[in-house]
């Protein structure tokens, strides 16, 4: 390859050939050659100075190659600046850039566009002020009224201002103003364009700069609102998603630019909600659940409700490409692909009172028209509550009544209708209960699979009220319906439904508690028979259900009669799942959740449990270091599952415990975990630790003053805020082990206190759990050693007692 020269830099011939070959044979999909010896040779080659020169060369004036190669070139030439613009030596920056700025203009769009895109990187790597010619650039070619000139531009700058609006909105050494004050007036005047896509280029850019509100933006507003209405009906769909998006972002950001013109404003949203184009309705339906976040005055809204509702009622309709429906007729036979089984995560154990709230698990989570139709509707009915009822009850009574199978959809939507007001109108619709459910529980059995799955879930929805009236016969008589409609819904042959069925069923369990105990035998036959039947996917919602039963009803679980139907299936599974597989995830927790309930029922199961999550652990920190000896990727979540299983056998069977952690290296690997760099690790960690100094403090002896000195690092650290859930948790288990060991934490107690009155006294921007166990952790250390802790009670008695009585 050539030498590293100066500005004259030119390419050899030889070089040229072959890079323009690699990329040609990188791209070509018909091309036998192996790709990653492609990428291989093209690293390679980026070793050498020069070589994203060449990149730059290729694509600025290769002219005689194709638009792909040229744009190859550019992608990977943006890939390399990423990573090493700022070590290449001035003279290669400098020609690089000259190659870019001439094919802003260039006469191919898929160019101009690859060109905006690595302009975008140099800036973010090398700032403004190291290119002083690129806003003059800009600007010649803004005004220069040649449409590919305008276009490249505006396209490179709009990429800045979506990935660092911020450079344009700062002073610039040697500009009089800041370059967005200088674009700003050209953006607004493009706004009037005949072309859409400068249209759309500039309204998007003025769009980035919402948030930021830079004084420029602010001072013109009006003119940036007038240009809005300007564009309201714009025939780019495009055009008019943008402008739903300004509204929307200025209602949650900027509320009272918006308060003068808010009639216009709900009157154009109203319009756009029925757009021919989905997505422009969708971006238009954000702006009812934006208006009522921003805590506006819900009057001016009220006025539009009966034109606003029966709109949201239509676009609550599946869409007839909506995916769902292709789902839905999906059979319970067909074996899951990989791709169908969702990421999921587990939530460490916390020891508090602010446990994390389970959002409504929607995993079939592609956001479309119907949800956020579904979702409007749900935030207005809490806002206005059963004031909506009027306009809304009709509509839902008239689709209900649609007879014929084409008007299944409308069937379906009035009853997604009904769930999403069950929270925010359930003051109106109590009266009505017992005619709702007796409603809906033919509707589990009707024919297409969709209303099967969607009654599920809106019988979900009122399953508080459902559990609260079964205190009468009447009542109880529909609770028991509701019960055996979603078992047998939880057999149903479709995967779609099974799903539904079973997170419905797990909402009234959560419910109902120990009201499930008289039925517990036939819901735990109804459970592991879908256990035997399901797929991977939904399986894991069966080990949710399983679990959340076993949470409800504890210790009633503990017969004879209903471990012999629920444990042999999971021991089963259990020992066909390797340690290696993540399908053990949920296993672990159902198990968990069965641990804590049956207590030391627990017994004749916990050594191999025991046995195995202490391999887990042991296995996993091996990976961490030694993935090749381990024979298992690390994944912390196999450590975290582990602790928790842990913490709930140590909990079911307490002391009982003892004799298993005696015969292990638990106390060594804990401390380990104790000590580990991931978050969700420690707190897991630090909760079994907890655990263990109520049952068997004796074990943890040894290594007694390491344990108090981790615990205490975790309450002592700048990052407090981000690492809560850990500090609370190790505070508890400070607190459980002092009241155990007593005098022989004294080595710890002042550290502890100086970093528990601290928090005390600073209590209004914490988690109120953290307060809390700080509050009793201190207590319990005053208790232990008075001595130690009397002398600097003045410093906390006030809000150590304001603490204790939140």
């Amino acid at each position: 390859m050539a030498a590293a020269g100066s500005a004259s830099w030119q390419p050899q011939e030889e070089g040229l050939k072959e890079i323009c070959g690699l990329l040609e044979q990188q791209i070509s999909p018909s091309s036998s050659a192996d790709k990653s010896q492609i990428w291989q040779q093209l690293q390679h080659y980026s070793q050498f100075p020069d070589f994203n020169n060449y990149l730059a060369f290729i694509l600025a004036r290769a002219e005689g190659k194709s638009v792909e190669i040229r744009q190859a070139a550019g992608l990977l030439l943006k890939n390399n600046l990423r990573t090493a613009y700022k070590m290449m030596s001035p003279a290669h920056q400098q020609y690089i850039k000259s190659e870019l700025l001439p094919c802003l203009g260039a006469a191919d769009k898929h160019i101009r566009s690859t060109v905006g895109t690595i302009i975008s990187v140099v800036v973010q790597q090398g700032g403004i002020l190291g290119w002083p010619e690129l806003l003059q650039a800009f600007i010649n070619c803004l005004d220069s009224n040649d449409l590919n000139h305008m276009e490249g531009a505006m396209d490179a700058l709009s990429k800045i201002c979506e990935d660092i609006p911020q450079v344009l909105d700062s002073d610039v050494p040697g500009l009089a103003e800041r370059p967005i004050n200088i674009f700003l007036p050209r953006l607004f005047q493009f706004f009037q364009s005949p072309h859409a896509s400068l249209r759309k280029l500039s309204l998007g850019s003025v769009n980035q700069y919402i948030m930021l509100m830079p004084s420029a933006l602010y001072a013109s507003v009006d003119k940036y609102l007038h240009g809005l209405f300007g564009l309201a009906n714009d025939p780019a769909a495009e055009v008019r998603k943008l402008v739903c998006a300004a509204f929307v972002q200025l209602i949650e950001v900027r509320p009272s630019v918006l308060e003068p013109h808010m009639k216009n404003v709900i009157e154009y949203m109203l319009q756009v909600n029925k757009d021919t184009d989905d997505e422009v309705a969708l971006e238009a339906c954000e702006f009812w659940s934006a208006y009522c976040d921003a805590q506006l005055p819900p009057e001016i809204l009220r006025e539009y409700l009966p034109r606003l509702i029966p709109i949201l009622l239509s676009n609550m309709a599946y869409a007839d490409d909506d995916e769902s429906l292709a789902e839905a007729e999906e059979d319970e036979s067909l074996p899951d692909r990989d791709q169908d089984l969702k990421p999921r995560f587990h939530t460490s154990r916390f020891h508090g009172s602010e446990d994390a709230e389970d959002d409504d698990d929607d995993s079939f989570n592609v956001w479309n028209l119907r949800k956020c139709s579904a979702a409007a509707l749900d935030v207005l009915s809490n806002v206005f509550g059963d004031e909506i009822l009027p306009t809304l009850m009709p509509i839902i009574q008239a689709k209900l009544a649609a007879t014929g199978d084409e008007a299944w959809k409308d069937r379906e939507a009035a009853v997604l209708a009904l769930g999403a007001v069950g929270e925010g109108c359930i003051n109106g619709l109590y009266p009505h209960l017992s005619e709702i459910v007796a409603f809906l529980i033919p509707l589990l059995d009707d024919k297409f699979p969709l209303i099967r799955s969607i009654s599920c879930w809106t019988l979900s929805r009122f399953s508080k009220y459902i559990v609260q009236d079964s205190g009468h016969q009447k009542g109880y008589e529909q609770f028991d319906a509701a019960l055996m409609g979603l078992l047998r819904r939880i057999l149903d042959t479709n995967k779609r439904v099974q799903e539904a069925a079973c997170s419905a069923f797990a909402t009234l369990e959560e419910e109902a508690a120990e009201e499930l105990a008289p039925r517990l035998e036939v819901i735990l036959q109804h459970l592991m028979c879908a256990f035997g039947k399901y797929q991977r996917r939904n399986l894991r919602i069966v080990y949710d259900a399983i679990g959340t039963l076993a949470d409800a009803v504890g210790g009633e679980l503990n017969q004879p009669v209903y471990l012999e139907i629920l444990m042999p299936p999971l021991i089963a599974k259990w020992h066909q799942v390797p340690n290696s597989d993540k399908d053990l995830f949920p296993l672990l927790e159902c198990f968990t959740s069965i641990a804590q309930a049956l207590g030391t029922g627990f017994t004749q199961f916990a050594q191999p449990v025991f046995q195995r999550c202490i391999n887990i652990i042991q296995t996993q920190q091996l990976a961490k270091v030694d993935p090749v000896s381990a024979g298992v990727q690390y994944d912390k979540e196999f450590i975290v599952c582990s602790l928790d299983l842990l913490s709930g056998l140590t909990e079911g069977l307490g002391s009982g415990i003892e004799s298993l952690v005696s015969q292990s290296n638990l106390r060594d690997l804990l401390l380990q975990c104790c000590m580990d760099d991931a978050s969700d690790v420690r707190q897991s960690a630090f909760a079994l630790l907890g655990d263990l100094a109520r049952v068997c403090p004796v074990h943890l002896h040894p290594r007694l003053s390491e344990f108090l000195d981790i615990a205490a690092k975790q309450l002592n650290t700048p990052k407090l805020k981000e690492t809560i859930s850990v500090a609370n948790n190790a505070c508890w288990a400070i607190g459980e082990l002092a009241i155990k060991v007593r005098k022989e934490i004294s080595p710890i107690v002042m550290t502890v206190i100086s970093c528990l009155v601290p928090i005390l006294q600073h209590a209004e921007g914490l988690n109120k759990s953290l307060v809390e166990n700080s509050a009793i952790t201190l207590g319990r250390l005053a208790w232990v050693c008075p001595d130690l802790v009397s002398p600097h009670m003045e410093h906390f008695m006030q809000s150590w007692c304001i603490a204790l009585s939140m």
